[in-house]
């Protein structure tokens, strides 16, 4: 141990001497309460440490202990349905002992120590085991089954064998070597866990919002960030995307977000039905919470925590969903952390490092096969969060993001002011994973996925065009074929984009539904356009009664979608071409 004092505070960011022998990002506890902190700068024997709580009340000539470890998590059974904030203590501990606000110096076990786990080995004495290697399993929730894996760099053969039900301490396989391998192990945040390698992403990371999966889908490993103004409802579609995307755990960092809607968050997590299984979704979510009334230090960490646990679960071969919000909110920290730090500032106050911060959380993502002697496949897919100031996508925080995500789904105050929800605009938003997963949705969808796709959102790009010379000249100044068009890409956006994400029937919708309910709308166009050839005013094919059954194909339920969406494409083409014979 190396013990120093403070000579320095400034905020969350202390100086403390005599610390000759300390270590970049060693933890330190600072001050006569012990506040845990991390070494992020060294001066011949002075330290500079963040500290992840509030430094009120500090005195120079307080003691500093370096603890010569990094900032590590312990990851094992028992972090399923866990609330955690930034630096990994049990909320729930914490209010148990010390009632609703975070106490300083205060530290719990991230994992129960006094809970036994029902261990089943998959080794025998003799076998030869490599790093990554699962050793046995144990069911920690009701349908999800956590994998004991050997921790990274250690190998050997088994000596020893355990099974029967133990705690994470106690140790379950021996190695010849005496190594002890127990239920859990420890990695620093700062590091990536290792892969054997990164696999192209080629699967959709689906989510079952329509404008998502069909105009800018994302693959599993892949990345996208969700950029919008106050309001314009960032924090419910990434709630919808945890509760509804193709993943086996979902991660929510809430990194600096208003504490009533994290609190909102806190109290209706726990209450959600997961849809795949009937139990609830806690049951395969973590959540990392870190208000933004909390120390800018935490919520800089908080962001490594939730990416290290996933690369966790990665590891034992699960499709891993992060959810970061905002990464906004991280930026501002790192801002308010370089100031006191004194370094030089980028753009807007940002440090010069920001997008060097922002490469490195993201390309900890991807399709990864996994160490270990089987080639296990895991994946994540991080979805961040963006909270321009005033909704200016030119600032640093969505510009730097944009240079490294593949997707990117912006968010629009006026589709928010219309009640068009989700108010992701279809002109601003791309994807840069389509010809990646084409050929799975070609197989897995429609053979013309990709072509139907393509013709509805030209459609979507004409009617910026035309709405700007409806602007100019009015509406009645447009021939019929026009205005076919405005009248099919109003469907579009009414009877298909948007999506009402508290019901029961739409909240959800499965790519093979979306798929049917696009083509329909598409074959109304083309026949709109084939009788209007044929001198039918197109005043009399829109007031068809065949339309309100279009408008109401959302509250088809899905097991019956593709024998209705089917038959009501055929009638579509049957009653329309009946008016060209009248």
């Amino acid at each position: 141990m190396i013990e120093g004092k403070i000579v320095k505070v400034s905020g969350p960011v202390v100086s403390a001497d005599n610390m000759a022998g300390a270590k970049m990002y060693d933890i330190a506890r600072v001050g006569e309460m012990g506040l845990i902190g991390e070494i992020v700068r060294l001066d011949g024997d002075v330290a500079v440490v963040q500290v992840y709580e509030d430094t009120s009340g500090l005195k120079v000539g307080e003691p500093v202990v370096c603890t010569g470890e990094p900032f590590v998590l312990e990851l094992g059974p028992g972090l399923l349905a866990s609330i955690f904030d930034g630096i990994q203590r049990r909320l729930t501990d914490i209010a148990e002992m010390y009632g609703d606000f975070v106490v300083r110096g205060v530290t719990t076990d991230a994992l129960p120590r006094n809970r036994v786990w029902a261990f089943q080995p998959l080794v025998d004495v003799g076998m030869e085991v490599v790093e990554g290697d699962v050793v046995g399993e144990v069911q920690e929730t009701t349908h999800i089954t956590h994998r004991i894996m050997v921790p990274p760099g250690v190998s050997g053969r088994v000596a020893e064998v355990k099974e029967g039900e133990f705690t994470v301490d106690e140790p379950v396989v021996i190695l010849e070597d005496g190594t002890e391998i127990r239920m859990y192990q420890t990695w620093p945040v700062r590091v990536p866990r290792p892969v054997k390698r990164k696999e192209k992403p080629t699967v959709p990371f689906i989510t079952g919002t329509r404008i998502l999966d069909t105009f800018f889908p994302i693959a599993q490993g892949g990345y996208s960030i969700i950029p919008g103004g106050f309001g314009t409802g960032k924090t419910v579609t990434e709630t919808t995307l945890a509760k509804w995307a193709d993943a086996d755990i979902v991660i929510y960092v809430a990194c600096g977000e208003r504490g009533n809607e994290i609190t909102e968050v806190l109290t209706e997590f726990p209450k959600l039905v997961d849809p795949k299984t009937g139990v609830p979704l806690m049951q395969r979510t973590i959540l990392v919470a870190n208000t933004s009334n909390m120390p800018v230090a935490a919520r800089e960490a908080s962001i490594y925590t939730g990416i290290t646990i996933a690369e966790y679960y990665r590891d034992m071969g699960y499709n891993v969903a992060l959810m970061a919000d905002s990464t906004s909110r991280w930026g501002e920290a790192l801002r308010e952390m370089s100031g006191r730090l004194e370094e030089m500032p980028g753009e807007e106050g940002y440090p010069a490092y920001l997008a060097t911060r922002l490469a490195d959380f993201y390309e900890r993502c991807g399709r990864a096969v996994c160490l270990g002697s089987d080639d296990r496949v895991g994946s994540i897919t991080a979805i961040g969060a963006v909270s321009p100031p005033g909704g200016d996508f030119s600032e640093p925080m969505t510009q730097n993001s944009l240079r490294i995500t593949g997707a990117f789904w912006a968010l629009d105050t006026s589709l928010a002011h219309r009640r068009h929800f989700p108010a992701i605009s279809w002109i601003k938003s791309y994807t840069l994973y389509l010809d990646q997963i084409e050929e799975w949705y070609r197989k897995n969808v429609a053979e013309d996925w990709r072509e139907v796709r393509d013709r509805a959102m030209s459609l979507l790009r004409k009617e910026v065009e035309l709405q700007e010379i409806v602007q100019l000249v009015g509406p009645d100044a447009l021939p019929d074929f026009a205005k076919a068009i405005l009248e099919t890409t109003r469907m579009i956006r009414e009877d298909f984009l948007q999506q009402f994400a508290f019901s029961d029937v739409d909240a959800f919708c499965p790519l093979r539904k979306g798929y049917l309910m696009l083509k329909v709308i598409l074959t109304y166009y083309d026949c709109l356009e084939e009788i209007l050839v044929q001198g039918v005013p197109l005043r009399q094919a829109t007031e068809h009664p065949i339309k309100n059954e279009i408008a109401r194909m959302k509250e088809i339920p899905s097991e019956e979608a593709e024998e209705k969406l089917t038959d009501l494409m055929q009638r579509v083409q049957t009653e329309l071409r009946s008016l060209a014979e009248w």
